[in-house]
């Protein structure tokens, strides 16, 4: 089933027109690229044109140099030691716990648990909170929306424990259908859903179904790794029971992710990994867990890459989330016109066709032209797009597709990168057509 605008029928509603007094806040692109060192680079003699921020996003000298100079000047192993060393890299670690901790609104940085990636960070919430709180028969809500990484770890759950997942559907514009929302809630135990969609950039209002979720009786696991990078964050005003995001979508380096959660649930929590450094004290007979977060980082954690998370926060709040988010909706408005203009009916574009309602990510399909062909001809001209089914299978049996070309854009793209991507597209039309 066809789920996006096709061709010039939503070309009148993506003017993208803004009152000038907006426009003097908005990024200045040019200055940010500059802060990029890959960005520089060329592709088949062709500048490259980076359009897959979704999987990954790249990463500014203020990351790579935060993360070089704990190496050069701070390095040993935290927490512990007594000497002067150790005590600046405990510090630098646990200074950008509080950053990340500020920059999504927690009350708390003992709320902010550092996992090695979001998948990690959900996978904790399901085999610790999951597993001493769900017994067979008990439902779990997810949406047809959901990344692998905010299913799997339930229906692994839900085999072992004899769970009920439930699943909320998806309208024609791949936006939730909320019509049997309360009968799907209806006695269950947990909510999961993702604030932002990593194929079609649905943006789902998480403080409505959290208030419907609680309402109800259950939790609410919110998959935050499109929406923390790219949209002003407070965990208190979505009113959410668990947040997990990934630190390398959102300019920091992969090998850190993180889980935020309500103090009181995590202190009810047991322990994810046992090892090191998550325990008290430990005796032949048993242990005593650490404090919060403490006792859900077991062994050696990765020291470094939390560093270079602390300086990415600080790259984007010295950006400022509001504008960063003006930036991807104007971006939505302007590459939605063009290529429906410029392509009309041979472009299929899923989700929704308002830009302000969908997130930096477009899904698509071209001519009918496989995507990983068609990523490899836009390739050839410096166009770096991700084609697949972007770990989301579930939707792209709803899209009724096998899979789709992706394009995202983040701080560092700009209109230009969006008229390479049209001229690549004509360019492999033009070699297809045959």
């Amino acid at each position: 089933m066809s789920t996006g605008p096709t061709g010039a029928a939503v070309a009148a509603d993506l003017t993208g027109d803004r009152p000038a007094d907006d426009a003097a806040d908005d990024l200045d692109v040019a200055a940010v690229k500059a802060d990029f060192p890959l960005l520089a680079t060329t592709k088949h003699d062709r500048p490259l044109v980076f359009l897959d921020s979704a999987a990954s996003s790249q990463k500014p000298r203020a990351v790579l140099e935060a993360m070089d100079h704990y190496y050069e000047h701070d390095h040993t192993n935290v927490h512990r030691a007594a000497y002067d060393l150790a005590e600046r890299a405990t510090s630098a670690m646990e200074g950008a716990r509080g950053k990340v901790a500020r920059f999504i609104g927690a009350g708390s940085a003992e709320e902010v648990v550092f996992t090695k990636n979001a998948t990690e960070a959900i996978n904790l919430v399901a085999r610790s909170w999951g597993a001493a709180n769900l017994s067979p028969g008990d439902a779990v809500v997810l949406t047809q929306l959901e990344h692998h990484a905010n299913i799997v770890p339930w229906q692994q759950l839900a085999a072992e424990r004899g769970l009920e997942l439930r699943w909320v559907p998806l309208t024609d514009d791949a936006r939730l259908d909320l019509t049997g929302l309360d009968q799907l809630l209806d006695g269950a135990k947990l909510l999961g859903v993702t604030a932002m969609s990593n194929v079609v950039g649905t943006l789902p209002d998480v403080r409505a179904l959290a208030d419907a979720a609680h309402a109800a009786g259950a939790l609410v696991c919110v998959d935050g790794c499109q929406s923390v990078p790219h949209l002003p964050t407070s965990v208190a005003d979505l009113d959410a029971d668990f947040v997990a995001f990934s630190g390398h979508k959102m300019c920091g380096p992969t090998g850190v992710g993180v889980l935020w959660a309500r103090r009181e649930l995590l202190e009810e929590m047991p322990p994810f990994l046992g090892g090191g450094g998550m325990i008290l004290d430990v005796r032949l007979d048993g242990f005593v867990p650490a404090d919060v977060p403490h006792r859900f980082e077991a062994g050696t954690p990765p020291i470094a890459e939390i560093v270079g998370l602390g300086a990415a926060v600080e790259y984007l709040e010295a950006l400022g989330m509001d504008r960063v988010r003006r930036h991807e909706v104007a971006m939505n408005a302007y590459a939605l016109r063009t290529l429906t203009e410029r392509f009309g009916e041979e472009i299929t574009i899923h989700g929704p066709a308002e830009p302000a309602a969908r997130g930096g990510v477009m899904s698509f399909e071209f001519r009918g032209i496989h995507p990983h062909d068609l990523s490899q001809v836009l390739d050839q001209h410096g166009v770096c797009v991700r084609p697949g089914h972007h770990c989301a299978k579930p939707l792209m049996r709803v899209l009724g597709v096998g899979a789709t070309a992706r394009a995202s854009w983040y701080v560092y793209n700009e209109e230009a990168d969006v008229d390479a991507l049209a001229d690549a597209l004509a360019e492999a039309g033009r070699f297809f057509d045959f």
